[in-house]
């Protein structure tokens, strides 16, 4: 059976440059899970970090990252198959994948086996459940199970998607995704919560920096609407609406910060619920040196 080692984290913690450093020193490839690091010409927004794929000399081979267009729709069911055909490419060369990111819904995916669904949009469905409540809904969708992600009862155009996909689910079985056979070994960078803010803040700055804001004109100037930029939220809602004119610069460095720190804090929730879901998960020490963190976490192994 192959081994899978899976590096999480909440943002900011240096995960990108720990999985380069192991997978350097294990002849391992990268697989990320990053929702937003799929999609091209999101460089400096998502923090894609190419250069740490680069150390030693070497260049780290890395997967699912630049692979779709920011004008198409990527899904958690879309991810596992892409997960899948990456994995069974480095197991085949006897490489060792290395599983990171921060997407708490993509990796909780891989390493509980979610089993997902394709579900198109259904005019004919969507009428159908046209009149009934939210409340309704919701109870609808629970009789399936627990839900995987809470989000999908936030608002009622999920709500309906979540349920649109479990019904789909219920009548064609066969359109499940399914995982290969895998031995999974857990890693999580912890710090201190305020370490996190400090690193959101100075990273959130060295991006502006680096042109984040140009970035975003140029994704706007390129034909991707700014109301499909706004749904990536965090760096291209908050870019997306000072372009707008709809706030000034400092109101939009002062909201996305506010923003990134709660999305830190909605990640380490989703860590800690795998953790009380049965996910035994390895927590190393984030102020260690990355050659350190490398060394901890292979000799556990």
């Amino acid at each position: 059976m192959n081994k899978l080692i899976t590096i999480l984290g909440p943002t900011a913690t240096g995960k990108t440059a720990l999985a380069a450093e192991v997978a350097y020193r294990l002849g391992g490839e990268i697989i990320s899970a990053d929702s937003r690091q799929v999609f091209r010409g999101m460089d400096v927004g998502t923090g894609k970090d190419l250069a740490d794929y680069n150390l030693h000399g070497t260049h780290i081979p890395y997967h699912l990252i630049d692979i779709c267009d920011p004008a198409e729709e990527y899904s958690a069911y879309r991810f596992i198959n892409d997960f899948v055909k990456a994995y069974n490419d480095i197991t085949t060369r006897e490489k060792q994948p290395i599983l990171c990111g921060g997407t708490g819904l993509y990796i909780d995916a891989v390493v509980r086996e979610y089993q997902l669904s394709d579900a198109p949009v259904d005019p004919d469905w969507r009428a159908s459940v046209k009149a009934y409540s939210d409340e309704e809904l919701t109870k609808r969708l629970a009789a399936y199970g627990p839900l995987h992600n809470h989000t999908d009862t936030e608002t009622r155009e999920r709500l309906l998607r979540a349920l649109e996909i479990q019904d789909y689910a219920a009548k064609h079985p066969d359109r499940y995704t399914h995982l290969p056979e895998m031995q999974h070994q857990v890693f999580g960078i912890r710090l201190e919560r305020q370490e996190i803010i400090n690193r959101i803040e100075r990273r959130l700055r060295a991006r502006l920096d680096e042109g984040m804001t140009d970035e975003v004109q140029r994704l706007i100037d390129n034909g991707v609407r700014p109301e499909r930029l706004m749904r990536f939220g965090l760096e291209y809602r908050h870019v997306t609406r000072f372009l707008l004119g709809q706030c000034t610069e400092e109101e939009m460095f002062r909201d996305l910060f506010t923003d990134i720190r709660r999305f830190a804090k909605r990640q380490m929730t989703w860590f800690r619920r795998m953790e009380r879901n049965g996910v035994a998960i390895h927590w190393i020490d984030g102020t260690l040196p990355t050659a350190t963190r490398a060394d901890e976490l292979i000799a556990s192994l």
